[in-house]
């Protein structure tokens, strides 16, 4: 079975979902071999719940854009300028679609981990890809901190399950890390540039 962060042939059977964040309707194309096809997952739905909007601001990276949720929400939400990444072709393109759908100016492109990365964020916002391994998760999270401005911010979603104690342990000590909420074994974890 491929992954949502390959791009393995997987058959394309495009949807419209509509999905409901903090009183304002979005609608969303998803697609086989992204993830969360099938609405808003609830990591996402927590993370993007979680965020201090009023001071969101400058240019935001939506690491692992998926077919888009977080990047246009923060898009449509606040006044920032905000790139989208991601590995996926078929994500990437959904992303962009999604963008119009919902009536945001976003930069879409796509990026293995950093490599097209070229200039540093006041906050990064991710649910990242857990299912890469800890190797590559690492790398996302911990070479964050180059891309980010002096002071910003690192914001992801991580499952208990999956090792959110201990990743936050981890990011503690490169970032200035704080555990915002937990929520049904959800962990919001703000990782604050030095």
């Amino acid at each position: 079975m491929a992954h949502y962060f390959t791009n393995d042939c997987v058959s394309s059977n495009p949807k419209k979902i509509n999905v409901k964040i903090k009183n304002r309707d979005y609608t969303f194309k998803v697609d086989n071999g992204v993830f969360s096809k099938s609405g808003l997952d609830y990591g996402t739905r927590t993370l993007l719940e979680s965020l201090p909007l009023e001071k969101i601001k400058g240019d935001v990276l939506d690491f692992g854009c998926g077919y888009g949720p977080i990047g246009i929400f923060i898009a449509k939400e606040t006044e920032s300028f905000v790139d989208m990444v991601d590995i996926n072709e078929r994500s990437l393109k959904l992303a962009l679609e999604n963008s119009g759908i919902n009536n945001v100016e976003t930069n879409v492109f796509k990026s293995d981990v950093y490599e097209n990365i070229t200039k540093k964020y006041d906050y990064i916002i991710t649910n990242p890809p857990i299912r890469v391994g800890k190797k590559i998760l690492y790398k996302i999270l911990f070479e964050a901190n180059n891309f980010l401005k002096s002071g910003g911010e690192l914001w992801l979603v991580v499952n208990k399950d999956q090792g959110a104690k201990s990743l936050y342990k981890d990011l503690s000590e490169t970032y200035n890390a704080e555990v915002i909420t937990k929520n049904k074994g959800f962990y919001i974890i703000c990782a604050k540039k030095y």
